[in-house]
């Protein structure tokens, strides 16, 4: 590793900690929730370092924020290394944070190098990433690809995996060839409001007993989807609120979640039967509304072999795998090629104060960035 090209890992965590010091928690987490004072706080930090590493900075009319280190050739499309510096309300100091000041070292290493490129390398910071205080998440590279302006000659996003399988496999580096594709709905559930001491069990028309199966049979029946499914029922309301009358109502969001397509389609016709079954079972009406479908990705195959090559010059253990959350590289791959580049996080945990990396990882993930940056962006051919 003494003669492959490297970033300054110390530089780059001392940057992370310099920004988790803006709007820091109790627990040693941070809350830059999106166009707060504190957000803004935490973006004047990273433009000052960026102007200073010599970055024009421009930004679009969602907020987006662009650092642009120019390259040889002014007219090549821009690669573009990327994510977001909002935070959930109990955040951790990477998630997001590390993608953006990671993707900054890249620049500050070439600067230090004297190393230039034939297109032009951005950082880009994304506005309402998290989506926690102002629906919805993935806002601001939702924007930019339905309004796209220019064209970009790849984007790349280093991230945290938020999840345990590299952690668990001895892996460095995830080689992210895609997102898993999900869908929210809201789940109500409709019955006969009645007094909870004089109605029989069984003259009850109760919401709540057909929740009861139906959570059963959402858990029992995902297994049916392989490993790769995902359910989560959550949000749970009922109405009245009163703890002596059987409900009238009860609510709560479904989340469904596959890398495939075709499976997930399966999923979500079973949960329906599901639901429509439980409720019928016990004389109640139901409804199921879909409130958000974004696809399965699939990210460019050049990008994604320039990162799996990065990992194998840089020496470091590799695997391709899918996230499991959504990331801005799921919206900008609609209109530009990209790939993610995962380093792993302790015990998998993230959207937490107690979210960790260690140094070493930051800087290997960031080292593999660069070079996939440079193969990406072109290097003038020596004289």
């Amino acid at each position: 590793m003494n003669d492959v090209l490297s970033v300054d890992t110390d530089r780059l965590w001392s940057r992370l900690m310099a920004m988790a010091e803006v709007a820091a928690t109790p627990a040693g987490g941070s809350n830059r929730q999106a166009l707060s004072d504190d957000d803004a706080a935490g973006r004047e930090l990273f433009v000052g370092w960026a102007r200073r590493a010599g970055c024009s900075i421009e930004t679009d009319a969602v907020g987006n924020l662009f650092a642009r280190r120019p390259g040889l050739d002014p007219d090549a499309p821009p690669v573009v290394l990327g994510s977001h510096l909002d935070t959930q309300p109990t955040g951790g100091r990477f998630d997001g944070v590390y993608g953006v000041l990671g993707g900054l070292e890249v620049l500050e290493t070439l600067n230090d190098r004297a190393l230039r490129t034939v297109a032009p390398l951005e950082v880009a910071v994304w506005t309402n990433e998290e989506g926690s205080r102002f629906p919805v998440s993935m806002m601001g590279s939702a924007v930019w690809a339905g309004a796209l302006g220019r064209q970009l000659g790849a984007y790349l996003e280093l991230h945290i995996e938020q999840g345990p399988v590299l952690e668990e496999s001895g892996s460095r580096i995830g080689v992210v060839t895609g997102v898993q594709g999900f869908r929210w709905y809201t789940v109500t559930l409709s019955g006969l409001p009645a007094h909870a001491g004089t109605t029989p069990m069984d003259r009850r028309r109760d919401p709540a007993r057909a929740l009861a199966a139906a959570l059963a049979g959402l858990y029992e029946s995902i297994l049916a989807g392989g490993p790769a499914a995902r359910v989560t029922p959550a949000q749970f309301r009922s109405q009245p609120v009163s703890p002596n009358t059987v409900p009238a109502e009860v609510t709560f969001s479904l989340d469904l979640r596959h890398p495939d397509a075709a499976v997930l389609d399966q999923i979500e016709d079973l949960a329906r039967r599901i639901i429509g079954d439980s409720a019928a079972r016990h004389g109640c009406e139901h409804r199921v509304h879909l409130d958000n479908d974004s696809p399965p990705v699939t990210f460019d195959e050049r990008c994604v072999a320039a990162v799996a090559a990065a990992a194998e010059t840089c020496g470091y253990r590799h695997e391709r795998i899918v996230s499991g959350a959504g990331h801005d590289a799921c919206h900008v791959a609609i209109k530009a090629p990209a790939a993610m580049i995962f380093v792993p996080c302790r015990d998998g945990l993230s959207h937490n104060e107690a979210e960790s990396i260690e140094p070493i990882a930051a800087g290997e993930g960031a080292t593999v960035l660069l070079h996939a940056a440079l193969e990406l962006a072109g290097t003038p051919d020596p004289d």
